[in-house]
C-alpha cells in the first residue's frame, strides 16, 4: 500500500478530510524548502504537493509562475527537488510527497541520468528519495498506462487533474490509470484564478466519483478557512497553493516556515 492510500484510509476511519499544501521547491529561499514541509506537516498537512519549477508552466497563474522564475533563477531543477525530499524524509517517514510538474523535466532526467534508451531512471531516483507520487501535468492518461504501472511498483502513485469541462469518458480514462487521489481543478483557467463556486463543486464531485474508486481532492480558488471548511464537506480533500504562495514570497528566511504552519493551521482546524 502506497503512502498516500494509507494516509487516506486513515483519513477517513478517523472522519477527517485531508489537508494538502502546494509550495514551489526552492522557493522563495533555495534552501527553505525541507524546513518549510516539515512546519506544514506540524500546522496539520496531511500529504505534501511539492512544484518543480519549469520554464513553461501551462497551468500555472501568475502567483506560482513567479514563484517557478524565482525558483530556477536559483538553481533549482529536479536533481535539486530530490535531494530536498531526501532531506524531508531523514526526518519524516509517514507524510506522502506528491511531486506536481510537468512531462519536459521527468524526460530530460531520464536523458541526463539513465542509460541510453533506458526511461527508468527518474523512476527509480525518485523513489529512493522519497516520493509517493506524482502530478504531470501535460501527461495525458491514454498515454502513460506504462508509466503509472511502473510508479506502482514502486508504491508511487500517478495523479491526475480533472476540471469542470470534463467529459464522462475523459473520467473514465483517468480512473483507468489514476490512484493515490485525483485532482479536481475547480475552476475554468489558472492556478489563483476566478471566485470559487461551492455549489457547482458539489454538483461535480457525485459525477467523477461514478467513475474513479479514490479520492477527490479539490484545488484551485481555496483561500481561506471558511472556503476550506465548504470544499472539506463535500470533497475528501481540500488542495490549497497560491495563498501559501502569496503569504510567504515576500517573507524574512526565518519567518518563511512559521507564516505556511500559522495558516494550515488555521486551516486545519476549520476542517475538523
Amino acid at each position: 500500500m502506497s503512502r498516500i492510500k494509507a494516509t487516506f484510509a486513515s483519513l477517513k476511519s478517523q472522519g477527517r478530510k485531508a489537508l494538502i499544501p502546494y509550495v514551489t521547491a526552492g522557493f522563495p529561499f533555495a534552501d527553505v524548502t525541507p524546513e518549510l514541509m516539515h512546519a506544514m506537516v506540524a500546522g496539520g498537512a496531511d500529504v505534501i504537493e511539492l512544484g518543480v519549477p519549469f520554464s513553461d508552466p501551462s497551468a500555472d497563474g501568475p502567483v506560482i509562475q513567479k514563484a517557478g522564475e524565482k525558483a530556477l533563477a536559483l538553481g533549482i531543477g529536479l536533481v535539486q527537488v530530490l535531494e530536498m525530499v531526501r532531506q524531508f524524509r531523514a526526518r519524516d517517514s509517514t507524510t506522502p510527497v506528491v511531486l506536481m510538474g510537468y512531462a519536459n523535466p521527468v524526460e530530460r532526467y531520464d536523458i541526463k541520468h539513465g542509460q541510453p534508451g533506458d526511461d527508468s531512471a527518474f523512476i527509480r531516483d525518485a523513489a529512493q528519495a522519497g516520493v509517493d507520487g506524482m502530478l504531470i501535468v501535460d501527461y495525458p492518461p491514454e498515454e502513460c498506462v506504462a508509466f503509472a504501472e511502473r510508479l506502482r511498483a514502486h508504491n508511487m502513485d500517478l495523479i491526475f487533474l480533472l476540471a469542470p469541462t470534463s467529459t464522462e469518458a475523459r473520467m473514465a480514462q483517468v480512473a483507468q490509470v489514476a490512484s493515490g487521489y485525483v485532482y479536481y481543478v475547480s475552476l475554468k483557467g489558472v492556478t489563483g484564478a476566478g471566485t470559487l463556486d461551492v455549489e457547482a463543486v458539489a454538483a461535480m464531485l457525485p459525477r467523477i466519483r461514478q467513475h474513479v474508486n479514490v479520492p477527490v481532492g479539490v484545488g484551485f480558488g481555496i483561500r481561506d478557512a471558511a472556503t476550506a471548511k465548504a470544499i472539506g464537506k463535500v470533497a475528501d480533500a481540500v488542495v490549497i497553493g497560491s495563498k501559501i504562495i502569496q503569504l510567504i514570497e515576500n517573507q524574512p528566511r526565518e519567518q518563511v516556515a512559521a507564516v505556511a504552519h500559522d495558516f494550515l493551521k488555521e486551516i486545519r482546524a476549520a476542517l475538523d
